[in-house]
């Protein structure tokens, strides 16, 4: 499965999604203390932001929608 998504993005939205990935990992760890539902759902939408950097992918570009980076 992982082998067949090409990648779909260039440097600069692998390095935006970097950075998305980073914040929204640092709330959820943030969060986790005080609302742990919360917390959990920013961690797992930050693991799925490092993935779609560390694999040059954007499910977004996937579905056919175009983004300006």
């Amino acid at each position: 499965m992982f082998l067949e998504m090409q990648p779909n993005i260039d440097n600069t939205g692998r390095a935006a999604r970097g950075g998305i990935a980073v914040i929204f990992l640092l709330g959820g760890v943030y969060l986790v203390t005080q609302a742990p539902v919360l917390g959990a759902i920013f961690i797992l939408v930050g693991l799925f932001c490092a993935f779609e950097a560390w694999r040059a992918w954007c499910a977004i570009r996937a579905c056919g929608i175009k983004l300006p980076f």
